[in-house]
């Protein structure tokens, strides 16, 4: 069996960027992946300006304390001035633009009015509250890297430079079956041996939330025939296949050897827990991913395994994780596959759900992270363990 490490890199090999570009509305880019460098094309601010309600002044002017300074003009944001009179002071507001000749800004909290003039009762270090032209950003910085997911911040900080249109990648179409005779859909009626298939909707949260566009082939019945015209179908329709079942080695379990007949199993089998029996390869061209049937599974090896592999088809390049390092409050003998353990965290430390098995997925919702036991490693009670909140994973 491979190493999650090994797995990932073999992945990586056959990854590549599988969607072409497009351009948008900045107002409908959250979570989109920039197709380019952004590079400032002008400064932020444009100009000096006050970063305090005051008093612009010369700092050499207002050494006096007890000499008032004639207030020679008003300047609100948006309304520049002009220049400033030496011994004089300008009124300024928060955002205003900093009349030439002035070099330093008093909060008017430190200040007195007296019959149009001010009287300095403090005076700040020499440049201070002022926003210096380009404090935020300078004309030809890169400011965003090709690659990256656009968050709410970048969005703004676009806007700062006045840009309304974006190239962004298209959104990675992923294809999504569930395979089991037992899987029956929420809202219909179960029977004996039935379940209801949580897997589908646990893949269609995680890959929209990604970013992805999902076509959702829904429950393929466990017969060589319709196995081969889902695949076939889904490889026609997307860019990527996942599916989820039918890649162990039971009888019943015909997806790897389907997609092997349609093209090629290119990895199987990881030595990782939950989730040993993940498959890579290609259906008809289409890259395939065969996730586990067991519902932590899917979720785990899809975050841990699959996550890397999409993101990289997307042209997304922040995908590396930098676990946090926590204390456990339990300890837990390590074994021959690296281990996902569902934890949740405290004030204290991490807290281990009392059931790790494949089947129990209210260790997810109860958890907000994943616990990554390496193999052969022991945890010990008080020590810290690498710990991968479910938001570093979203």
């Amino acid at each position: 069996m491979l190493t999650v490490d090994d797995a990932i890199g073999r992945l990586l090999l056959h990854a590549g960027l599988r969607v072409s570009t497009e351009e948008i509305s900045l107002a409908d880019a959250l979570g989109r992946v920039l197709a380019a460098d952004m590079h400032a094309g002008i400064d932020v601010p444009p100009a000096d300006n006050s970063a305090m309600d005051g008093y612009a002044i010369r700092h050499v002017d207002g050494s006096d304390p007890n000499q008032p300074l004639p207030i020679s003009q008003r300047i609100a944001a948006g309304h520049p001035g002009v220049n400033l009179q030496a011994a004089t002071a300008a009124r300024i507001f928060t955002g205003a633009e900093i009349p030439a000749g002035a070099d330093t800004v008093v909060m008017q909290e430190n200040c007195t009015e007296i019959e149009g003039s001010v009287l300095i009762r403090e005076l700040p270090p020499r440049g201070e509250n002022v926003r210096a032209r380009g404090q935020d950003v300078v004309k030809g910085q890169n400011m965003l890297p090709r690659g990256q997911r656009l968050r709410a911040q970048d969005m703004g900080l676009l806007a700062s430079q006045g840009v309304s249109r974006v190239s962004v990648r298209k959104r990675l179409r992923v294809a999504v079956l569930s395979t089991g005779d037992e899987l029956v859909e929420p809202g219909t009626a179960t029977g004996p041996g039935k379940i209801y298939n949580s897997n589908r909707y646990t893949l269609l949260g995680l890959l929209r939330g990604w970013g992805f566009e999902v076509v959702d082939l829904g429950i393929v019945a466990d017969r060589v025939d319709a196995i081969t015209q889902a695949m076939q179908q889904a490889a026609a329709l997307a860019d990527v296949v996942v599916s989820s079942g039918g890649v162990s080695v039971g009888e019943e379990d015909h997806v790897k050897d389907v997609v092997a007949s349609l093209g090629s199993i290119d990895l199987w089998r990881i030595a990782v827990r939950p989730g040993k029996p993940f498959a890579f390869g290609h259906v008809e061209g289409t890259p395939f991913l065969g996730l586990p049937g067991n519902p932590v599974s899917v979720f785990v090896t899809l975050l841990i395994i699959g996550r890397p592999y999409l993101f990289a088809c997307q042209g997304i390049e922040s995908w590396v994780l930098n676990p946090a390092r926590q204390k456990a409050l339990f300890s837990r003998r390590g074994n021959r596959r690296e281990e996902y353990l569902r934890v949740r965290s405290t004030a204290a430390g991490l807290e281990l759900f009392p059931s790790q098995s494949s089947g129990v997925l209210m260790s997810t919702s109860w958890g907000d992270g994943l616990v990554r036991q390496c193999i052969d490693e022991d945890i010990l009670e008080g020590e810290p363990v690498d710990f991968l909140p479910f938001s570093m994973l979203s």
